[in-house]
């Protein structure tokens, strides 16, 4: 059996759906499971239950400061070891994300992945074309981004879940392997042309400050996002792979129409 935790997260639950599509028994883990998932608390090591489970797709709890989300995943792997999961799959970071403030909790995951003598594949996933659209704002009518003229190797989520789902089907096709998962380069530029709008490009120092005045955000998360900004305006994270494509057999979602899309939605007005 397979099972995908963060079952109710978005890439999760996108490769449950891929996983049913192809007609591949899987059940979902979850904090807060739904109707046939199990309930699954990374921070309740004592109740986390993986038997029967062959195939565990870990996609990282980072959610969290480092200790946490690293302390969460060493935890499962632990239960994964002595409950009998035969291979993991980790939703980790793309091989050029090492700038990225969430880095180090990816990297350190997967040397725990790699150390618990169990059969591996890790996913090392670009980030979202999703993300990407979401991070721009509106003022009315112009679309400001902190990434100046820098290009995302953005790829879209549905893509990374269906990989995550070919990889957990045929495990032993993928046994102690990394894939770097992105797609083409896309800048803010290119969504505001589709939009047919300007793009205006704001500085670092006022993008923290916007960050830092936000009360919905975590105090872990403008040192985060501010660590995206930065690698994505001088150039970290346009580094191009075959993996997905190899992967899927088939051509990408195009991540730039991905990201307009969602661009879009958030513009004033957009219904």
């Amino acid at each position: 059996m397979i099972m995908v935790t963060g079952a109710n997260g978005r890439l999760a639950s996108l490769t449950l759906q891929e996983l049913a599509d192809r007609k591949v028994p899987a059940l979902g883990g979850s904090r807060t499971p739904a109707d046939g998932q199990r309930h699954l608390d990374f921070d309740a090591p004592t109740s986390l239950d993986l038997t029967g489970v062959s195939t565990l797709v870990l996609v990282s709890a980072g959610y969290a400061e480092d200790d946490q989300v690293i302390a969460r995943h060493r935890a499962l792997l632990d239960a994964a070891v002595r409950d009998g999961v035969a291979h993991v799959v980790y939703t980790s970071l793309t091989g050029t994300g090492d700038h990225l403030g969430f880095a180090l909790a990816h990297r350190a995951t997967e040397d725990l992945v790699k150390a618990s003598g169990l059969g591996w594949t890790i996913l090392r996933n670009g980030l979202y074309a999703e993300l990407f659209g979401a991070l721009l704002t509106w003022t009315p009518d112009v679309l400001e981004s902190p990434f100046g003229d820098g290009a995302l190797s953005a790829v879209a989520r549905a893509d990374l879940a269906a990989a995550a789902a070919i990889v957990a089907s045929h495990p032993t096709a993928h046994v102690d392997k990394s894939y770097d998962l992105v797609g083409d380069p896309i800048t803010a530029g290119d969504i505001a042309e589709r939009l047919d709008v300007t793009h205006r490009a704001i500085g670092l120092t006022e993008y923290r400050a916007r960050l830092l005045a936000d009360d919905a955000l975590l105090p872990f998360q403008p040192p985060m996002l501010a660590s995206i900004a930065t690698s994505v305006r001088h150039g970290f994270l346009s580094n191009s792979s075959p993996d997905l494509v190899e992967l899927l057999d088939r051509p990408l979602t195009d991540a730039l129409a991905v990201a307009t899309d969602t661009a879009a939605a958030m513009r004033p007005g957009a219904r």
